[in-house]
C-alpha cells in the first residue's frame, strides 16, 4: 500500500549509506508543536477521520517474504511498515503536531485492517495523554550559603535543574542540604542509605549509579548490587523519585562521566526542560526542583562544608552509611518557568481471549519519533526514525497479523503503540498509572524498541538480568530457533530502565525488552564482530537524527528472528494458565507478590 505523501521538506529524505555523524538538535519534539497542543480534542478526531478516508491498505502490496518460508513473520511487512511510518509525510512522528494526526490515523487504520478491536476505553482506538512541559525562562537567585561564604551557580555549567511539577515560580529559601550517599532504600539487599533522616523541606544530594559501580572484585559491596549491571536504585529517576517520597523540596545527582554514562554534555543539553504526565490516575509525587549537579561543583559544596568529596563516596559505599547534613549548608533558587500542556494519544488495539479475557499479554512499542530538528549538514530537517522505532511497530503488527490468522487465543492479547517515549517513557506511564487493563491481571509485557538490521544471528539479547522468569522462557524460545541468549554489552548504562516496558516493570509487571542497541548479536555473516560494527555504526551515525531512514537494502531476517521470538512466547502464554513470576533478586518483587491473589 502507498499511502499519500504530502510533499516534502526540502532535501530532508536522507539518502542511504552515508556514514558521517551529523549536526543536529535533539531537543524533544514537542517544542517544535508549541503552537499545535491546545487544538481542541474534537477537532483532532475531525482531522483523523479525514485522514483516515480515502486511505486504503491491501495486504497483497505489501513486500514479498524474503526470510525462510517456514518462519510466519514477514521481513518484507515489517520493512514497507516502516517505510511508510518514517516518509517525510509524517514529519518525524513528534507527539502533539500534523506528524502526530497522520500517524494515529495510519496506526488506526492499519490495526483495523488486521483485524484488531480497539482497546482502548468505551470502545475507543486511542487513550489520551496529557503532557506538561516546563521550562526554566529566568533565574533569579541559584546559589548555596555556609555561613558568609556563597557559591553561586550558573546553568548548564554548574547545574542543570528543572522542575516536573506545573508552576511558574519556584522559590527555595535557605533549604538544608543532606548528602544521601546512593540514596538507595532497598530491604532486599538489606541496604538503607536514609536511616532516621527527615528530608521534608531538605535538599537531598546523590551521588550516581549503584553502590558497587566500579569497585575492586574483593571490596565487600561488590555484586551486592549486580556490579556492572546498574539496577534501579542507580538511576537517577529512582534517586528522584524517592527523594520525592521523603518530602524533600529538591534532589540532585553529583555527575560522573563514568558512572553516568555519558558526559556533562549530555546532562546539561537541555537545562530547564522538563516533561510530565498529568491527570493520570496515581501520579507519583514529584520534588519542586530536580537535575544534575556538575562534579566539580560538588566538591565546592562540600569542601565549604569541611567534607571531601571522594572520601564520602568511600563512605557512602558502605553498609552503615546513614544520610547526614552537609554541616549548615544552605541551599537557594528563585526561579520562572513558563509551563505549557498538551493531548497526545497511545494507540491500543486487542484480541479478546476466549477463556480467560480478563488476563492479558501486551505487545508495545512507541510510534513517536523526533519530528522536525534543525537542518543537518545537507538541509534535512526531519528525523524519520524509522529503526527507533517505526520498526518496532512493524514488529507488533506483524505478531497481530500471525495471531489473527491462527485460533483465538484463550486470554486477551493487546497491541500498544506508545506516544512519548523521546520525552521519557510519557505514554507508557500515563498507562501504568491509570491502566486499562489491570496490572495484577497482565501476564507480561513485550516491548520491540530498535531492532538490528544486519541479517540472521545465532543469538538474541537478553536486556537486564534476574527480573523474572520470562528469561527462561526467552532462553527455551531461542533454542527452538537454534539461538542462544547473550547477555547486554553495556550493562552500566541500565537500558533495562530506559524503554517503555519499564513503566509496567516498576509496578510490578513481568517484562521482556529487544533492544537492537543493547549489544552486538553473532550474526551469521561476521559474527559478534560484524554485530558490534552495527551497533556503534548505528548509535554514532544514525540513533535519534536525520541519518534514522528507511533503508531499501536492510537485511530484517534478524530482526524478525527476535519479533518471532515474542510471537511465540505470547503464543504460549496467552493458550495457558502460567503466571510468570518474579525473580527475588527483581527491585519490584514485593510489588507483584503484594496483588498474588487476584491472579489465583
Amino acid at each position: 500500500m502507498n499511502w499519500p505523501v504530502d510533499r516534502p521538506f526540502a532535501g530532508s529524505e536522507p539518502a542511504r549509506n552515508r556514514g558521517a555523524p551529523v549536526g543536529l538538535d535533539v531537543q524533544p519534539a514537542l517544542r517544535f508543536a508549541a503552537a499545535c497542543r491546545m487544538r481542541d480534542t474534537h477537532m483532532i478526531r475531525s482531522i483523523l477521520v479525514s485522514a483516515v478516508a480515502g486511505m486504503t491498505l491491501a495486504a497483497c502490496a505489501l513486500a514479498p517474504h524474503e526470510a525462510d518460508d517456514a518462519s510466519p513473520i514477514n521481513p518484507g511487512n515489517m520493512s514497507e511498515t516502516a517505510r511508510v511510518l518514517s516518509s517525510d509525510a509524517f514529519q518525524g512522528r513528534a507527539p502533539g503536531t500534523e506528524g502526530e494526526t497522520k500517524t494515529v490515523a495510519y496506526l488506526i487504520e492499519r490495526f483495523t485492517d488486521l483485524g484488531l478491536e480497539p482497546g482502548g476505553r468505551n470502545g475507543s482506538w486511542t487513550d489520551p495523554v496529557t503532557l506538561t512541559h516546563s521550562q526554566v525562562t529566568d533565574v533569579r537567585a541559584l546559589n548555596v550559603r555556609q555561613g558568609e561564604t556563597v557559591i553561586d551557580m550558573e546553568q548548564a555549567r554548574d547545574i542543570e535543574i528543572s522542575s516536573a511539577n506545573p508552576r511558574e515560580t519556584i522559590t527555595v529559601r535557605d533549604a538544608p542540604v543532606v548528602f544521601v550517599g546512593f540514596g538507595v532504600s532497598a530491604p532486599e539487599r538489606n541496604w538503607d542509605d536514609f536511616g532516621d533522616i527527615d528530608l521534608h523541606g531538605k535538599v537531598a544530594l546523590f551521588l550516581v549509579n549503584d553502590p558497587d559501580f566500579g569497585v575492586a572484585e574483593d571490596d565487600p559491596v561488590s555484586g551486592v548490587f549486580g556490579g556492572r549491571r546498574m539496577t534501579y536504585y542507580g538511576r537517577w529517576a529512582y534517586k528522584f523519585e524517592e527523594a520525592a517520597r521523603r518530602g524533600a523540596v529538591a534532589a540532585l545527582v553529583i555527575h560522573e562521566t563514568k558512572a553516568a554514562g555519558y558526559g556533562w554534555n549530555v546532562a546539561s543539553s537541555s537545562p530547564g526542560e522538563n516533561y510530565a504526565v498529568t491527570g493520570k490516575g496515581a501520579a507519583a509525587a514529584h520534588v519542586d526542583l530536580q537535575g544534575w549537579l556538575q562534579e566539580d561543583m560538588a566538591k565546592q559544596w562540600v569542601a565549604s562544608a569541611g567534607y571531601d568529596l571522594d572520601a564520602l563516596r568511600t563512605a557512602a559505599r558502605k553498609r552503615d552509611f546513614k544520610a547526614f547534613a552537609l554541616g549548615d549548608l544552605r541551599f537557594n533558587a528563585d526561579l520562572s518557568l513558563s509551563v505549557e500542556t498538551s493531548e497526545s494519544q497511545n494507540v491500543i488495539g486487542k484480541i479478546t481471549g476466549t477463556t480467560h479475557p480478563d488476563e492479558t499479554i501486551m505487545l508495545s512499542a512507541h510510534w513517536d519519533a523526533y519530528g522536525i530538528g534543525a537542518p543537518d549538514a545537507e538541509g534535512r530537517v526531519v528525523r524519520p526514525g524509522a529503526n527507533d522505532d517505526a520498526l518496532g511497530i512493524a514488529g507488533i503488527m506483524e505478531i497481530a497479523r500471525t495471531l489473527k490468522a491462527g485460533p483465538p487465543p484463550e486470554r486477551t492479547v493487546v497491541f500498544a503503540a506508545w506516544t512519548g517515549e523521546e520525552s521519557g517513557l510519557l505514554g507508557s506511564e500515563a498507562y501504568a498509572q491509570d491502566p486499562i487493563y489491570p496490572l495484577e491481571k497482565t501476564v507480561a509485557n513485550f516491548t520491540l524498541d530498535i531492532l538490528q538490521t544486519a541479517g540472521p544471528a545465532r543469538d538474541v539479547i537478553q536486556v537486564g538480568e534476574g527480573q523474572s522468569d520470562l528469561e527462561e522462557r526467552m532462553a527455551a524460545a531461542a533454542a527452538k530457533q537454534g539461538r542462544t541468549v547473550s547477555p547486554e554489552g553495556l550493562p552500566e548504562n541500565g537500558l533495562f530502565y530506559r524503554a517503555d516496558h519499564f513503566s509496567l516493570a516498576r509496578r510490578g509487571v513481568p517484562v521482556l525488552l529487544i533492544m537492537g542497541i543493547a549489544g552486538g548479536s553473532d550474526l551469521v555473516d561476521g559474527g559478534r564482530e560484524a554485530g558490534d560494527a552495527w551497533v556503534a555504526d548505528y548509535i554514532a551515525h544514525r540513533y535519534h537524527n536525520q541519518y534514522d531512514a528507511w533503508d531499501p537494502d536492510w537485511d530484517l531476517r534478524g530482526a524478525a528472528q527476535d519479533v518471532e521470538l515474542f510471537l511465540d512466547m505470547t503464543r504460549d502464554l496467552a493458550n495457558s494458565t502460567d503466571w510468570p513470576q518474579l525473580k527475588a533478586t527483581s527491585e519490584f518483587r514485593d510489588l507483584r507478590e503484594a496483588s498474588a491473589a487476584s491472579r489465583q
